[in-house]
């Protein structure tokens, strides 16, 4: 459930002699997570904005930026600003935007949690409002583009844009909120601490804590998208690609056997266009069609395996591949067993007399057969048994 929340929707809850959202202080302490990369020169902006709202609204706030080993005077940056409430921490090794955040919401020492980027494309002075929503009973808040007064700079391009709408249109059967990718947020480190298996890969981490969290109350607090002041933006093709495989690992957390039956399919058709390829092959070699014929069905069912075995089953890829294969060979010959069995008992029955009853006959054979093969793969060859899901899928 998404709430879209307003100055007005928040003040009518309060009481009549409740002063406006501008003036009100929030008496509770937050952590803000700052990603960095190469960000020296926006560093000293932001704070200098954050440091005002600190004083004029008389807000407790930590700053940490979590920075992926810029080498660009980042930490000097943070040193020369001189606020105490401010720090930042290098990451070695594994980088990446949405693991930068998640190290750093563990490493916040607050019960509230804010994320926002260092270039100032997301308004430090809207941060009281998303603490609002989120103590009016939100479980997570996202400073939002798309919702009523949200907006972004006038010189955003129609194929950015563009983008940014796919990239929401991708995003809707996971979350039912209008910007999922917004990297401005708020939840409680409560709330954080319940996620479990967090594997992201890109830059939506928020998409990712929605969805791995189990947050069912999320609402979205208008904003202004500023392009950004210094530096260069870090989304490019790479990263886009990193958002399809990241929605990929959601889509399979959050509709785990729907997804590996798709997945199976989708394998299943792969291999039909490898069958006749092979088999065409073949035959321009001059071999008999009995050869061609077999080779297209050898080389079609071992690539099947191969691909079940990476991708709709990637979780058991671990165990031993020739148990593996055994039992997929086995559960193929049965489920074409179930296939011509169905098939041919209704085209000489209930379809005997139907139009296009041998074609409707041969498809429910197919579903028949890949249903036969899907449950025994999932439930027989490739099963959970005492396996660890990877985060690598």
């Amino acid at each position: 459930m998404s709430q879209v929340i307003t100055d007005e929707s928040v003040e009518a809850d309060a009481d009549s002699s409740t002063p406006p959202i501008a003036s009100i202080n929030i008496h509770v302490p937050i952590s803000i997570i700052v990603p960095t990369y190469r960000e020296s020169k926006n560093i000293p902006l932001l704070l200098e904005r954050l440091a005002r709202l600190r004083e004029d609204r008389d807000i407790d706030i930590e700053v940490i930026f979590m920075d992926d080993s810029s080498n660009d005077g980042s930490v000097e940056a943070v040193a020369a600003c001189g606020f105490a409430w401010a720090r930042i921490i290098v990451r070695e090794g594994n980088r990446g935007l949405s693991l930068a955040v998640i190290d750093g919401l563990r490493a916040a020492t607050h019960s509230v949690l804010v994320c926002m980027d260092c270039d100032l494309s997301h308004p430090p002075e809207k941060i009281p409002e998303l603490i609002l929503a989120l103590q009016s009973g939100q479980q997570f808040v996202i400073g939002s583009r798309y919702v009523p007064g949200g907006s972004t700079d006038d010189d955003w391009g129609f194929f950015r844009w563009l983008n940014s709408r796919v990239a929401t249109l991708l995003a809707a059967p996971l979350v039912s909120v209008r910007d999922p990718m917004s990297g401005f947020f708020a939840i409680r480190k409560a709330d954080f601490i319940r996620a479990r298996q967090l594997n992201p890969i890109g830059y939506k981490i928020g998409l990712e804590l929605i969805v791995k969290c189990g947050l069912e109350n999320v609402g979205e607090v208008p904003i202004h998208f500023s392009d950004r002041v210094h530096g260069e933006s870090k989304l490019s093709f790479k990263e886009q690609l990193k958002y399809l495989q990241h929605l990929r690992r959601l889509y399979i957390h959050r509709f785990v056997n729907a997804m590996e039956f798709l997945q199976f399919a989708v394998v299943g058709a792969t291999g039909t266009v490898v069958n006749l390829a092979v088999l065409s092959l073949f035959q321009l070699l001059g071999s008999p069609d009995f050869v061609a014929l077999a080779a297209g069905v050898s080389f079609s069912l071992f690539g099947n395996f191969l691909l079940n075995r990476r991708f709709t089953f990637g979780y058991a890829r671990d165990q031993n591949a020739a148990t593996q294969f055994w039992g997929f060979l086995v559960a193929s010959i049965i489920g074409m067993f179930i296939n011509f069995s169905v098939a041919t008992a209704l085209a000489s029955s209930v379809l005997k007399e139907t139009s296009f009853g041998l074609q409707l006959a041969a498809l429910a054979g197919i579903v028949c057969g890949l249903g036969f093969n899907f449950l025994g793969n999932r439930f027989v060859v490739f099963r959970k048994r005492h396996v660890v899901q990877r985060e690598n899928l």
